[in-house]
């Protein structure tokens, strides 16, 4: 080992705090990541666009409400997330203007651009950065609106990032340690915008030409392999959030590549998220963090609250009665421009005929695997990869067309024990899910039909579920449009042995799945199907792998 690289674990194990010595192995780690090379998609991405989105929604009028009622002199310590989006919510709304201009004209740089650690204390200004520059781009060019003064000091003060010094190292680290991807994209996608600003207003000091600075190709190269290879935070708690955010500013500020590779890499982690979503629940397996593996929520997660704020606009038929206004990234929902393509926007509340799809992310993440009919969606929980690895994983979540917001109110299995960081929570196949753990039941369901410990329920929209549950073992299996007279007998005569249960369970005139709920964390549970064994090594997926009726 070189002595730079002795002097980075050092400091890692020294000086970070214990988040932080998980994030120097994800930077490691992302780097291996890049090299990795994953089976090609066999689903495209949907791209069209035809429909005609409102101009207006009364989530967003809430959403906007909010954030513009908030004081401009409680902003002032409110932090690097809130206080750049009130600002940019009154200038949106076109309230507070004159106050607005002159609190921006009196902020000061508190910090500086990537993550914060031990050795830049001062990090993180990127995460006001980002905003700052959505509202010069939104504003700019409006002087009734930002005043010419306000954009000067924007612009040639606080929007601290330009040049041709395009950043892939965390700070203070000697060039060593990779820095985090949203970190990557805040930073570098503010810089490439202030220059592209700067040459567009007048300024022909080559620096900041973008295409001739290496800037465009640099970023371009980042989005292109986050589509190809997918991204690394996914999913994440806190970071989902502020990846989008920088995402919608290359989107609608860039250059025509730039917008097309934005919107691209959007498409693609919005259509991940519907399918392995439905009505807005989500809880699927993320990469980063490890203290928010105990939400209980099931609908407010940072990509469903975007999610929302779009939707709000649909000329479909959403629910818009209920939803976080207060979210940061419900604000930047509301105000940037870019909308989802038609069919992720169908997806969210209508199935169709249903769908099976594994999606893979790469060298020692977990896959994502979902299960739907037209009115239910089995979301697989994932697999943590080792103390290291920065995955939550999830218990296996049946959702249903319910009012369900919490994970207590749906039917959930995980296991063995308690510890999400020893389960391999991947056993989905098509209507069917099991895990090496008891089936949780919301306390309101109650069962029409019992055998030992098989019972069925009959849902709403025609679902019949059909549940065996130990204390370490459990499976469901789903049905759709059935009778229910003789259905549980059935499903018993075929699975009469309890010691095979725990290894293979037989559809009543469907597939026979044979498992293994307490596989390596590197092997997907489900090993066959009517004997045709299956590609458990998910690290070589495919991004999008889907069977779609």
């Amino acid at each position: 080992m070189n002595k730079n690289l002795l002097y980075i674990f050092l400091l890692s194990f020294i000086y970070f705090p214990f988040n932080r010595i998980y994030a120097t192995h994800y930077q490691f780690e992302a780097v291996i990541h890049q090299q990795g090379q994953l089976l090609d998609t066999n689903t495209n991405v949907p791209k069209q666009r035809t429909k005609i989105w409102n101009a207006q929604s009364e989530y967003g009028d809430r959403v906007l409400n909010h954030w513009t009622s908030r004081s401009l002199d409680e902003i002032k310590q409110s932090g690097k997330v809130d206080a750049p989006r009130v600002l940019l919510a009154n200038l949106f709304a076109k309230k507070n203007i004159s106050q607005t201009n002159a609190f921006i004209l009196n902020m000061q740089v508190n910090g500086v651009s990537g993550t914060r650690w031990a050795l830049n204390k001062n990090g993180d200004y990127d995460f006001s950065l980002t905003i700052l520059t959505t509202i010069l781009w939104k504003f700019g060019d409006q002087p009734n609106i930002l005043f010419p003064a306000t954009a000067n000091y924007l612009l040639n003060v606080l929007m601290i990032e330009s040049g041709n010094k395009f950043r892939y190292a965390t700070p203070k680290t000697l060039g060593l340690l990779r820095e985090t991807e949203n970190h990557i994209l805040m930073t570098e996608g503010s810089k490439y915008l202030k220059n592209r600003w700067l040459m567009i207003h007048g300024d022909t000091n080559p620096i900041y030409n973008n295409s001739k600075n290496g800037m465009e190709q640099k970023l371009l190269n980042e989005l292109i392999h986050m589509k190809t290879k997918g991204l690394y935070e996914f999913n994440s708690l806190p970071y989902i959030g502020y990846t989008i955010t920088a995402l919608l500013n290359l989107e609608a500020f860039g250059s025509d590549d730039m917008q097309l590779a934005a919107r691209d890499v959007l498409d693609y982690i919005n259509w991940c998220y519907t399918l392995g979503s439905y009505q807005l629940k989500h809880y699927a397996p993320m990469r980063r963090r490890y203290e928010k593996a105990g939400i209980q929520e099931i609908k407010t997660d940072y990509h469903s609250l975007f999610m929302k704020a779009w939707l709000s606009y649909s000329p479909l038929n959403f629910d818009n009665s209920k939803g976080h206004t207060s979210s940061p990234h419900s604000l930047m929902g509301v105000t940037m421009p870019y909308r989802p393509a038609d069919q992720v926007v169908k997806l969210q509340n209508d199935k169709m005929n249903g769908y099976y799809v594994k999606l893979g992310h790469g060298r020692n993440a977990s896959p994502e695997i979902y299960s739907a009919g037209k009115h239910f969606l089995l979301s697989a929980g994932g697999v943590n990869r080792g103390e290291l690895s920065l995955i939550v994983a999830r218990p296996i979540c049946l959702f249903l067309n319910d009012s369900a917001t919490s994970l207590s109110e749906t039917f959930n299995i995980a296991g063995p024990g308690i510890d999400f960081k020893g389960w391999n929570n991947t056993g989905v196949y098509k209507n069917f899910a099991c895990a090496a753990g008891p089936v949780s039941i919301p306390s309101n369901c109650k069962p029409i039909a019992q055998i030992g410990n098989w019972v069925m329920y009959q849902m709403q929209d025609g679902i019949v579920l059909v549940i065996y549950s130990t204390p370490k073992f459990g499976l469901m299996a789903v049905f759709e449009n059935i009778p229910t007279t003789n259905l549980l007998d059935q499903v018993v005569a075929l699975n009469l042995n309890g010691q095979n249960l725990n290894t293979s369970f037989q559809f009543p005139n469907g597939a026979k799945i044979s498992y293994d709920v307490l596989a390596p964390k590197s092997k997907w549970v489900i090993k066959s199907v009517n004997d045709e064994l299956q590609k458990r090594n998910f690290d070589r997926w495919s991004l999008i792998d889907g069977n779609f009726n």
